[in-house]
């Protein structure tokens, strides 16, 4: 049997060969995944079989970077997988998002399987046999995983023996459902909710026809039914029921790492492969709309920074989930908010930054923006990832009586010490404002009330991950890292305050009087001041970014 306290693999690959990883994706690009295919691709709505069966091949064999090396893969770890997940969605969303199904797929086997379960299975996803799909989202539970309605009724023998299991229920929005070798379904046993490995072709188990979506349609996304299928004992995966929901909640900091990265990688794409290179090109008014700064500024820096900030959150997780024993649930539900909701907004501009161009299909941006809005949706959409960041950071400061924010702030405290130049204490004075306020909110039983709480949530993702970028600007200690944590910060502190005046005042169960008294209490005259030199440091990142001289 599996260890129940299992989580994902450590450790990962070395820099030279991640990379080599990486510009085998990039290769593709020139090949089998060409800009010619991916728009035909989107513009029939086809799912590239082939071409994904192809990247599975001995010949590229991408899937081998997340199986661990036991089973034939090469052990990649939560960095290396956010890396190349992050290149392959810079080409295509939704190719992206039909490799990332094998890995969502594999995770249940990956952390609950035995050994045998591993060897079979994740031995043929290595071989390059197998597509496979994650079939966990029924149509009515969503990411309620506790109100699954697809049941598995265990079949008894004349001997009383426990030959297997008869599954009955329907599935929705599986992505590669339609074309999976093989599922990973969550079932209801009456021990709990359980993972099961169910083939296709098996008897009453079908795959129907993709739905038609607004983006991401290089991916498929297919409904299930499962009509008194028997899958045999041996597939239910750990060999123990009922532990399928800790089993989901192992991989959930790990999942919603994968979507932020593809988010990263869809917002970049519209940024740096389209917007930035147009406006070298186009021509307005007498120059080139880079050296326009109104328009840099709007449209461009700060997307650019917002994704920066992401980029360094992401990758900071990732170095966690590779070196402690900790699913980091909360952190990932943090870098997928705020990174989807940042790439979205990003690739909303980057149309309005090639004007009537950005609304044609063959430029590439209007196809990432719809394709980039799924990273608000799947893995849980943006609302629920807020009650999930609000309501583990609310019982986790009340219970630490609020160390873990101040630690926060004493840690960008330190960093002041050693650069002042970072926003540092911007950045700690937002989180002890949040520290504050949720105890606020708290006390006056705020917390019932779910827009209170998203707005908490907001605040905490803003000064969780202006803290990785200031801890990656004061290690890089550049000019433009600099100025990129200094903007960051800025658009923190404004948020935290905008949020927190909300929070204080929306209510009316709040005497005016108290409200009025813990905002005067608060530092937010050191968050306005995040407004000094705001634009200049805007200009420098639009002259880094556009290679501007003047």
């Amino acid at each position: 049997m599996t260890d129940t306290g299992a989580h994902r693999p450590q450790g990962g690959l070395d820099e030279e060969t991640r990379q080599m990883v990486v510009h085998t994706v990039r290769q593709l690009s020139k090949r089998l995944l060409t800009k010619k295919a991916v728009l035909e691709w989107d513009r029939g709505e086809i799912f590239p079989e082939a071409a994904v069966r192809e990247m599975l091949s001995p010949e590229i064999g991408l899937q081998l970077l997340f199986i661990p090396e036991a089973y034939g893969g090469m052990g990649g770890g939560a960095m290396d997988c956010c890396v190349v997940t992050r290149e392959m969605s810079k080409i295509c969303l939704g190719v992206g998002t039909a490799f990332f199904a094998i890995q969502l797929g594999s995770d249940p086997i990956i952390v609950g399987g035995t050994e045998a379960q591993k060897q079979k299975w994740l031995g043929a996803v290595a071989e390059g046999h197998s597509l496979v799909a994650y079939a966990v989202t029924e149509a009515e539970a969503g990411s309620n995983l506790a109100s699954l309605k697809t049941k598995a009724e265990p079949v008894i023998d004349a001997s009383g023996t426990l030959t297997g299991y008869r599954i009955n229920g329907s599935k929705q929005f599986i992505s590669t459902g339609g074309y999976a070798d093989f599922v990973t379904v969550l079932a209801q046993t009456p021990e709990g909710p359980t993972f099961f490995v169910v083939e296709k072709g098996t008897k009453g188990f079908e795959q129907h026809k993709g739905e038609e979506k607004h983006g991401i349609r290089a991916s498929n996304t297919s409904p299930l039914t499962f009509t008194d299928v028997f899958v045999p004992a041996e597939n239910l995966i750990g060999d123990v029921p009922g532990r399928g929901l800790k089993q989901a909640n192992q991989v959930f900091g790990y999942t919603r790492l994968m979507v932020a990265a593809m988010a990263l990688g869809a917002g970049e794409a519209a940024l740096e492969g389209i917007a930035i290179p147009y406006a070298h090109e186009r021509v307005q008014f007498g120059g080139p709309l880079s050296e326009k700064k109104g328009y840099t500024n709007k449209l461009i820096v700060p997307h650019w920074v917002n994704l920066k900030a992401a980029a360094a959150h992401i990758e900071a997780i990732a170095r966690r989930l590779d070196s402690e024993d900790e699913d980091l649930q909360v952190e990932g539900s943090i870098a997928k908010l705020f990174t989807s909701e940042a790439a979205n907004r990003a690739a909303d501009d980057a149309m309005q930054a090639l004007g009537g161009y950005g609304y044609i299909s063959e430029f590439g941006v209007e196809k990432i923006k719809r394709d980039v809005k799924i990273t608000c949706i799947y893995e849980g959409t943006s609302e629920i990832q807020q009650n999930i960041i609000s309501t583990f950071r609310w019982k986790k400061t009340r219970k630490t009586k609020g160390a873990f924010y101040e630690a926060m702030a004493s840690g960008l405290d330190e960093l002041h010490g050693e650069c002042g130049q970072a926003s540092c204490r911007t950045m700690a004075a937002c989180a002890r404002t949040l520290n504050r306020t949720i105890d606020f909110a708290h006390e006056n039983r705020l917390t019932r009330h779910q827009q209170v709480m998203f707005a908490l949530a907001d605040m905490m993702a803003h000064v969780e991950v202006g803290e990785s970028m200031a801890r990656l600007a004061v290690k890089q200690a550049d000019e433009t890292t600099l100025a990129t944590a200094r903007v960051f910060a800025s658009t923190c502190a404004r948020l935290v305050a905008e949020k927190t005046r909300l929070i204080v005042m929306g209510r009316d169960v709040v005497p005016a009087e108290t409200a009025d008294q813990f905002l005067q209490s608060l530092d937010l005259p050191v968050l306005e001041g995040s407004y000094r030199g705001l634009i200049d440091d805007m200009d420098r990142i639009a002259d880094r970014i556009f290679e501007r001289t003047s």
